[in-house]
């Protein structure tokens, strides 16, 4: 449904560009659930921007596109490319960002809010069915219809995520965007809401990309996923045989910094941080944090390259 190819984006500062993005190359099929993972800042919800087509100053794309195709709503094949696909939004694509107040206007009661959506992408369906329709959406999803007139600020955070998510869903999107849908959460919460998300993906047979640094998360909800540090890609393939099998370093000691169910061992984890995107370190940018890092790892950029039928990754050490 959505090709990335060769894609590198990067912000415009006043000491000059920064790249957070960088030669990045997948797809996200039609009818999945895919996670993008990786620690905070290493250019995840950048790269869910620029997928979204949110790419204004000061974030540009440098070189490559994403191209997406979709059928619209007269059966009609589409594909729209980068600077085009916001003319594909709520339609074909919608997005859920991190915090839901940032999109809920906080002067406005939900019902209005739900009905200005309405209104402009279905124009002339009519009062009556708009308020018929949304209420019958949100009896769908189990949703006390009285949110419908309540304040933004008289719901709880919970309540607050699923009423953008309803709102993101409402049209029946061909493909959804999350990101960091579950921040800031009680896991009771967390998991409906997760809940939420996987129940819509079935029923609607749509796309739904999540991001999150939560590989707990991953594991729960993701069939396929991509695992990003400093800007890269460097393992992409199903969830599965990823957790069962993880070929990079940086995806090792991820998986292996988890707490396991009944092991009371000592759960050890990265030592650093991620490095300056400003100032990137040549080679592989994550040798610095490395164990397995060897001289070749800090002189040449590994090629991101299928290893395995599914999987791709991004090591020196894969290529002996």
């Amino acid at each position: 449904m959505m090709r990335i190819e060769n894609l590198t984006a990067q912000y415009q500062t006043i000491t000059g560009p920064v790249v957070s993005v960088k030669d990045v190359n997948f797809q996200i099929k039609d009818d999945e659930i895919f996670g993008i993972a990786g620690e905070s800042g290493c250019g995840k919800s950048t790269l869910l921007k620029v997928l979204y087509d949110v790419t204004r100053y000061p974030l540009e794309i440098k070189s490559g596109r994403v191209v997406l195709d979709y059928t619209d709503r007269t059966g009609k094949q589409r594909s729209l490319q980068s600077g085009e696909i916001s003319k594909a939004w709520w339609d074909a694509i919608s997005y859920v960002p991190q915090a839901a107040m940032s999109v809920l206007n906080p002067v406005y009661r939900i019902d209005e809010q739900f009905y200005e959506l309405f209104r402009r992408h279905r124009a002339g369906e009519g009062e009556k069915v708009m308020r018929e329709r949304v209420v019958q959406y949100l009896n769908e999803l189990d949703l006390p219809v009285d949110v419908l007139k309540a304040y933004p600020h008289e719901l709880s955070g919970g309540m607050r995520q699923r009423v953008v998510i309803a709102m993101a869903t409402f049209l029946q999107p061909g493909m959804i965007f999350a990101d960091e849908p579950t921040t800031a959460l009680d896991v009771v919460v967390q998991k409906s809401i997760l809940m939420m998300l996987m129940e819509l993906q079935s029923r609607m047979k749509n796309t739904l990309v999540i991001v999150s640094h939560d590989m707990g998360v991953h594991y729960q909800i993701t069939k396929r996923m991509g695992i990003m540090y400093s800007g890269s890609l460097v393992e992409l393939g199903p969830t599965d045989d990823i957790f069962a099998n993880p070929l990079h370093p940086y995806t090792q000691m991820l998986i292996g910094a988890l707490p396991k169910v009944g092991d009371r061992t000592t759960r050890e984890g990265i030592s650093g941080g991620p490095p300056s995107l400003r100032n990137p370190p040549p080679g592989c940018r994550f040798a610095p944090r490395c164990k397995k890092a060897r001289p070749e790892c800090t002189q040449s950029v590994p090629e991101f390259v299928e290893v395995a039928p599914g999987r791709f990754a991004a090591c020196h050490l894969l290529n002996r």
